[in-house]
């Protein structure tokens, strides 16, 4: 079973402010997803805002919202063949989870309705903050392209959890509504995390949600 504590790479927003192709190319994820990472994060992790603080303190609002209720955004999450949806009351309401055979990998989506007058394109440059804090962090791949027309970031790399190593993608995109409404506009959350001695059998699922997790 998924242990109870999630990840702070996998819910950036799980408190209250708790909380296709992107790019000019399409990344290897096969390649990523069965690689060991060897390389560090060179910022020293405790000199790093958490994301929901730094937007705190650009004023920003947020509400957290069911992704698939939305009527002027649509965000997909493919779900391959044996994930099912997990529950677990310790996630905040509106999380949706998805799991293969109610275990590890998972993939954590989250949507939140925000307002604030603020850089969007400069803002997603901190949302790697709470994944390069987690424990012996370190980083695979990373890019601010944009994501279906968004601002975004993207990072995934490795960390210790519980006595184990996890491999973590984690992108976070800043949208606008269709049609525009002022001052509001969505933060989306996906993570798909699995055990790292295990990337490889399961690159075929995880790369399948990622390449076909959208944004429109």
């Amino acid at each position: 079973m998924i242990p109870s504590r999630v990840s702070r790479v996998g819910a950036i927003f799980a408190a209250a402010l708790a909380l296709a192709a992107c790019g000019p190319k399409t990344p290897d994820y096969q390649s990523i997803w069965s690689s060991t990472p060897t390389t560090t994060t060179s910022t020293d992790p405790s000199d790093l805002v958490p994301f929901p603080e730094y937007l705190n303190k650009l004023g920003v609002g947020s509400e957290q919202v069911v992704p698939g209720t939305l009527a002027d955004l649509k965000i997909n999450l493919p779900r391959p063949t044996g994930w099912t949806e997990y529950k677990n009351p310790n996630y905040s309401k509106g999380t949706v989870v998805i799991a293969d055979h109610d275990t590890y990998p998972i993939a954590m989506l989250m949507a939140f309705r925000i307002s604030g007058d603020f850089d969007a394109d400069e803002a997603v440059k901190h949302a790697d903050a709470d994944a390069l804090r987690s424990e012996n962090f370190k980083k695979l791949d990373g890019s601010y392209d944009k994501f279906d027309g968004f601002p975004s970031s993207m990072i995934e790399g490795s960390y210790d959890l519980n006595g184990r190593r996890m491999q973590s993608y984690n992108r976070v995109v800043i949208a606008t509504p269709t049609p525009p409404k002022p001052g509001i506009r969505y933060l989306i959350q996906l993570t798909v995390t699995g055990y790292a001695d295990k990337a490889k059998e399961q690159a075929g699922d995880i790369e399948a949600i990622i390449k076909g997790f959208s944004v429109h």
